[in-house]
């Protein structure tokens, strides 16, 4: 795998300004470094066991696409 993921430049709130608070823009740095290690990972152990590289990034994009929402109730987003 080539180098870690560069977290974006700004962080787009809620209201549409970007996120300025020191904080918040650490723990989201920490947050998106310890998601691309591990999505990484499994990205890598899947493809060694002959899982097709194109299949398993389908896999963890529509995993992300299922979160649950945090803002409505817990449902999926549309």
């Amino acid at each position: 795998m080539s180098g870690a993921p560069v977290p974006p430049a700004r962080w787009p709130g809620a209201d549409g300004q970007p996120v300025a608070c020191r904080e918040k823009l650490k723990v989201l740095a920490e947050n998106h470094a310890e998601a691309a290690t591990l999505l990484g990972e499994m990205l890598e152990d899947a493809v060694l066991m002959g899982v097709d590289e194109a299949a398993m990034r389908r896999i963890l994009t529509d995993l992300v696409n299922a979160l649950p929402s945090p803002r409505r109730g817990g449902g999926a987003p549309d």
